[in-house]
Parts: structure tokens; sequence; C-alpha cells
């Protein structure tokens, strides 16, 4: 059983989570980290016994020193299904007419977005939403996901286990987002609108 969980994720939510995995573990110690210098010592700290490294929402990177320094796989929760791994995925998914979105925990790899799947929530994507709308629908499916991972992630020292997905090849990154967000003269208004409402 994990004695201590290091959850890497914002203010707000933090302590709520946290909350939710020591309603299935009392003893369970979790401790809050938002910016990589505290969870560089937080994971580096002298044993605690059983640490456990979880990401949710965040945009951290973390360095694989920090992966191998933890208990088993640490797990990212991404606001984002396997077809649209990287950043600003909401976005990128209005752009290309997807009808489908979701939200995907992985094991954490030092490349962003690439370990492996063990948990994937898809739902359809209604007419004519901009991307802050798509991104708080993906926020929704994410806290479910911590929801019905939580038992596992509190409770057993042994990886979750993998499903059978592949992550698409391409990852989006800030570069290719404010590559979208530049307009010129030579665009349709049609364009412009869907940029618009994909990127801001």
């Amino acid at each position: 059983m994990p004695n201590e969980i290091i959850l890497l994720s914002g203010d707000v939510e933090g302590s709520h989570l946290g909350g939710v995995l020591r309603e299935h573990n009392p003893n369970l110690k979790v401790i809050y980290v938002a910016e990589p210098e505290a969870l560089r010592d937080a994971c580096l700290a002298p044993g605690a016994g059983m640490r456990r490294l979880i990401a949710f929402c965040t945009s951290v990177i973390v360095p694989s020193d920090i992966l191998s320094a933890v208990d088993g796989p640490a797990y990212n929760f991404h606001p984002g299904p396997p077809t649209y791994p990287g950043t600003h995925v909401a976005g990128f998914a209005i752009y290309d007419g997807a009808t489908k979105f979701g939200a995907t925990v992985h094991e954490m790899e030092a490349s962003v977005d690439s370990g492996a799947i063990v948990g994937v929530d898809w739902f359809d994507i209604p007419d004519g939403l901009r991307f802050a709308d798509l991104e708080i629908l993906a926020y929704r499916s994410l806290v479910q996901l911590f929801l019905d991972l939580a038992p596992a992630l509190a409770t057993d020292d042994a990886p979750l286990p993998t499903l059978d997905m592949a992550w698409a090849e391409k990852t989006t990154t800030n570069k290719d987002a404010e590559r979208m967000r530049k307009i010129d003269d030579t665009m349709s208004e049609e364009e412009i609108k869907l940029r618009f409402r994909a990127f801001g």
C-alpha cells in the first residue's frame, strides 16, 4: 500500500483530489506541489516507504531523473484523448473537426504523452463548441477518471493495468498553437472564424 503520494496539480484541485485519495487510505500522506522546484524537493526527499507520483492536468514536464526516483510508474491525467497528445489539444480537435474527444490517464515517460495508457474516457463533441468549453468537458472527464482510479492508486502498490491503445504520432506544442493563432489576409472568413473558435 502506498505510504505517500506526490500530487502535481493546481492549487484548486490539489486538496480536493488528495481528500479523495485519503478516503480510500486514511493513513496516506499526500504532498501537493505545483512547481518544478517543489516537485524535485518532494520526490528526492529521504525515503517514505512506497512513494507514488500523480500529475493532474499540469503543464509541468517531469524530468526522467524524477520519474526514476519514485516507486512504480508515475501517472499523468491528460486533458485529451490518445488521438491528441501534447498541449492545446482541445483547440486542435475543434480545428480538425473531430466529433469525439475525451481524457486519458497514462504512465509517465521522459517524452510527453507517450507512456502506456491505463484509462480513457470518450464523449461526443457538441456542435459549435469553442475550445474553452471543450476544455471544461475534458476536465470533467479527468475528474471522473480520477474518482474511478483513486481506490487503486491509494491502496495498491501494483501498477495499474494497461489498455491496448496507442497515442497518435503527432504531439502538438505551444509553437504549433501560436502558429494557428496567426491570421493573414490570404485566409477566408470561414478559416479565420474557425481559428478563433479553436484557439482564441
